[in-house]
């Protein structure tokens, strides 16, 4: 029992910690993260594919985009990173430490 508990412990030292696709930042497991849907759910995006991203990037999406904006133009993370607003938020956000979370505003144009 000891040596699957050492060895279970050593696969979980070794494992590479998840890279965020949005602004490309480790996800460590103390991070706050969740999934996005790339074509979300009220779009027909269920059983879609989704992604893992630190929530800060989540949120910053969320509070730019309409569901429908979403699905029609940005279903997919280059489309995302072309945006310009998502751009300046990846800039920004990749100087901040892997854990670092803040609250998210929504944007005054869909206030």
């Amino acid at each position: 029992m000891e040596q699957a508990i050492a060895a279970a412990d050593a696969a979980a030292a070794n494992r590479q910690p998840l890279i965020c696709p949005l602004c490309e930042r480790p996800i460590p497991p103390q991070a706050k993260s969740s999934r996005h849907h790339l074509v979300p759910r009220l779009k027909g995006g269920t059983h879609l594919g989704t992604v893992r991203l630190h929530q800060i990037c989540h949120s910053a999406i969320h509070a730019r985009f309409s569901e429908t904006e979403l699905a029609n133009r940005l279903a997919d993370i280059a489309s995302l990173k072309a945006d310009p607003e998502i751009a300046a938020f990846i800039t920004w956000v990749r100087a901040k430490p892997p854990t670092f979370h803040a609250p998210t505003r929504r944007s005054k144009a869909r206030s």
